[in-house]
């Protein structure tokens, strides 16, 4: 076996790591870039802190132009940029998907109620991967890539695995990302599926500081 060196400062040795079974999955190769591992986030902080390959940043609200824009800029990898296809729809969806190639995102993600016609809009706009979120198995996937879908990326809680089969055993060759859900063993089942490319959702601040403010107050208490 090859082995890889591992360099951590001081410092920067105070990180999240994403677990090391998505090494399993093939990856998917844009642009140049090998991406495995995508962050699910939009904590900066958390994002120049996780050695993910690459950043996937959706959020519950109409997508702004400054948040895709701050996160591109922390980002010192590959950011998938979220620009709606549920609440936002239509024209506002293709023009923040042209902003998102504009600052350099590496693809933009279209939620699941994206209708085909606002798909084909922004194919016909942009350059940059288009991905769709898939939640169920009864997704017309074929629809989705005829359209212009790029990558699909599925998001179907404990189905997620049963759901990515379904889209392989269908499409042998069309890239997939997937949640790849809380352990090394859903992580495995679902690249196993046939994932190439699992999405993690890594811990918050607030959860990451309630384990070190507890660190410090043993510390304290043992004086």
């Amino acid at each position: 076996m090859k082995y890889t060196p591992n360099i951590k400062g001081t410092l920067r040795k105070h990180m999240i790591e994403v677990p090391e079974v998505i090494q399993e999955a093939s990856g998917i190769r844009i642009f140049g870039k090998l991406i495995r591992s995508l962050a699910f986030t939009t904590d900066v902080a958390v994002i120049k802190n996780i050695n993910a390959d690459a950043i996937i940043a959706v959020y519950p609200f109409t997508p702004q132009p400054a948040i895709t824009s701050a996160i591109t800029s922390a980002a010192d990898v590959p950011v998938f940029c979220g620009v709606g296809g549920g609440r936002t729809t239509g024209k506002r969806v293709v023009n923040l998907a042209l902003d998102a190639e504009f600052e350099g995102a590496i693809g933009v993600v279209l939620n699941a109620p994206t209708s085909n016609e606002t798909i084909r809009a922004v194919r016909d706009t942009i350059d940059i991967p288009i991905v769709i979120t898939v939640v169920s198995e009864h997704t017309n996937v074929k629809e989705r890539l005829d359209a212009g879908a790029t990558i699909i990326n599925v998001s179907g809680a404990a189905k997620t695995p049963d759901i990515v089969k379904k889209i392989r055993d269908e499409f042998p060759l069309v890239p997939i990302i997937a949640t790849g859900g809380p352990t090394d063993e859903t992580i495995y089942a679902t690249i196993q599926a046939g994932a190439n490319a699992i999405t993690y959702t890594p811990p918050t601040p607030a959860e990451l500081f309630h384990d070190l403010m507890k660190k410090y107050r043993e510390e304290l208490a043992d004086g």
